[in-house]
């Protein structure tokens, strides 16, 4: 066999690892969600919630390909049957040119299905909302009144207690950090300054701005945990408002970050070495 017929034989079966680990990556692992469990220690936490469980969704961005792994998520959250369900944002996708407000109000027409889909998601103290960037984008009124609609609440630079045995959990959610306009002090004015806050702010980077308030835990998403991780390189792209803390845990000062990663893909339908995110955190109260 000639040097040159070996080159091509090896170029060709590179090019089948691939698209085998693509079509991997494609038919497999963007529409399979991981169950990642998360213990919080939140100093503030009275002892009466100790061991509440709040389960997270985030970045859905509906269409044909996310279907699936937005159906697989809900079952998996249901089975889990957490005390508060949390959904941190990007429902719908808006296209990349977006000049034309009726392109992106077109867009927001998917929250709907959206909506459906996560309709049957139960939890015995309800589940919240958090705006993404594509939402606020597009036309977050729409977006607001389909998840309404169907018992999810958006918190929009508002709060909402949780109580349980006369002790109180906040939840509380900020407008988009990115196309929005959040607001801190309007959004925890209400609250007593030794209740412990949770707060659902779509970018995480938003972190560097909370973690001068008096907010225990942020949950965020947005960055899609980079969607196609590289070996070695790590992230092959990561979106404004989520370079600084792209996935998982980070404690800044006071305030404890988590970056879920999400369920849906945005215009390359694909994920690797980075699959679709259902996050269940159990709380702790003080230092547990």
């Amino acid at each position: 066999m000639t040097r040159r017929k070996l080159i091509q034989l090896g170029a060709a079966a590179a090019t089948v690892a691939a698209v085998g680990v693509a079509a991997d990556g494609l038919l497999y692992e963007a529409l399979e969600p991981r169950l990642t469990r998360v213990e919080v220690p939140l100093a503030r936490l009275p002892e009466a919630l100790d061991g509440l469980t709040v389960a997270q969704l985030s970045d859905f961005h509906y269409g044909p390909f996310t279907v699936t792994p937005i159906r697989r998520a809900v079952e998996l959250v249901n089975g889990l049957k957490p005390d508060l369900i949390v959904l941190t944002g990007d429902f719908v996708t808006i296209p990349i040119w977006n000049e034309y407000l009726h392109v992106a109000k077109r867009a927001a027409r998917a929250a709907e299905p959206c909506a459906e889909l996560l309709a049957p998601l139960t939890a015995k103290l309800g589940k919240y909302v958090a705006l993404g960037n594509h939402d606020r984008d597009s036309d977050p009124g729409f977006i607001t009144e389909c998840l309404q609609a169907r018992g999810m609440p958006v918190l929009r630079n508002s709060s909402t207690p949780i109580e349980i045995s006369g002790k109180r959990l906040w939840l509380a959610g900020v407008d988009d950090s990115l196309v929005g306009k959040p607001d801190l002090d309007v959004t925890l004015r209400n609250i007593p300054a030794t209740e412990p806050v949770i707060l659902l702010a779509h970018e995480p980077d938003y972190a560097d701005a909370a973690k001068a308030y008096p907010v225990d835990l942020q949950l965020s998403g947005h960055s899609h945990g980079g969607q196609i991780r590289l070996p070695v390189v790590g992230p092959a792209y990561l979106p404004w408002g989520a370079k600084r803390y792209p996935m998982g845990m980070y404690r800044l000062r006071s305030l404890i970050l988590y970056t879920n990663v999400g369920l849906g893909t945005i215009r390359v339908p694909m994920r690797l070495n980075c699959p679709p995110e259902v996050t269940l955190f159990t709380l702790r109260a003080g230092t547990k």
